[in-house]
């Protein structure tokens, strides 16, 4: 991983979210107090990031824009009407030069739309991928599509192999990922027309490839990239989501039901904060759409300052360590 001395420029969407712009600012706030060499270009309406720009005068540059893409609206089509929205001018940074990432947590159809058409793809990408950290019973592992692509092909699926080693490698600093196909089965023949296909191509072209695994051992770290289709990586990701929330409001209510279990609480709770770190989704920053000429990570709707601020270091350490460079070169040699 690349040292934070070397300077970085992340643009941000500051009116994406449900908690914009708020926590969006608090956000970018804790990000630059962070990481001394990294400076943030935020986009969005003048009296929204002129104002803050002028408190931190040395790492945030205000770039207004007149226009915001609301959630509700279609993505493709409003990305082509507004192109002086928040989310379009932040995507038209990275494109000509002036930032190496773009975060927003605003509307993911529209991040993705427009870091597809303004930043364009990576030469040879046929579909960029939304990846994911999820945590393991070991170190975190990649997981992706978990939402692009509904439907695939066998070459997407090794393609998405390809683009998950690189930010398994940059950005979480794994030397030799292993990638694994998420099946039904860990035979080579089990699966769908479209597993087993795919499983042929990446045993055939994808370095470190283990096999299938299945759902069960995807929190194991039996792999450090699990390859998948958008539909079943989506639900997925949000079983387990939805499971971590569960789990853990069990045990606040087992460990606060009776006198006794409080007091021994007191005694657990270092390592049960240090669970739910582990645990939420704020820690791991946004959700990176790999594939495009350019880092674009896409934060929940729901981002706190918290999430803002991690989705920016994720940013600027893809960018610092030129993950979109080493996508590129991967692509071209499989």
């Amino acid at each position: 991983m690349m040292s934070e001395s070397r300077l970085v420029t992340v643009a941000v969407d500051a009116v994406g979210g449900d908690n914009a712009p708020s926590q969006i600012l608090e956000g970018v706030r804790l990000a630059v107090a962070e990481d001394a060499s990294l400076r943030v270009l935020l986009t969005g309406p003048a009296e929204v990031v002129e104002p803050f720009a002028a408190t931190l005068p040395a790492n945030v540059e205000a770039i207004p824009s007149t226009e915001v893409i609301g959630m509700e609206e279609h993505p493709a089509n409003a990305v082509r009407a507004k192109k002086d929205s928040s989310i379009v001018v932040g995507c038209q940074l990275v494109r000509d030069g002036r930032a190496q990432a773009f975060f927003s947590a605003g509307s993911t159809g529209a991040a993705m739309a427009a870091a597809t058409l303004v930043m364009g793809r990576i030469r040879g990408v046929q579909r960029p991928a939304i990846a994911t950290v999820v945590p393991t019973s070991g170190p975190p592992c990649v997981m992706l599509d978990v939402g692009a692509n509904a439907d695939c092909r066998p070459e997407h699926l090794l393609q998405f192999a390809v683009m998950g080693a690189a930010y398994a490698s940059v950005v979480l600093g794994v030397i030799g990922p292993r990638v694994a196909l998420l099946n039904i089965g860990e035979e080579p023949t089990k699966g769908s027309q479209l597993a087993q296909e795919a499983y042929a191509l990446m045993a055939a072209r994808t370095p470190n490839f283990i096999g299938n695994i299945e759902g069960r051992d995807v929190l194991t770290g039996a792999a450090d990239v699990i390859v998948t289709d958008g539909f079943t990586g989506n639900v997925a990701l949000k079983l387990l989501e939805g499971t971590s929330r569960v789990l853990l409001s069990q045990v606040k209510d087992a460990i606060t039901g009776t006198p006794l279990a409080k007091t021994a609480a007191a005694v657990l709770k270092p390592a049960l904060s240090r669970l739910s770190e582990r645990l939420d989704p704020d820690t791991y920053g946004g959700a990176p759409l790999l594939g495009v000429n350019g880092i674009c990570i896409i934060g929940h709707g729901s981002s706190g300052a918290r999430a803002v601020s991690n989705a920016i270091r994720v940013a600027a350490q893809a960018g610092r360590g030129g993950l979109t460079q080493q996508i590129a070169t991967s692509i071209a040699e499989n």
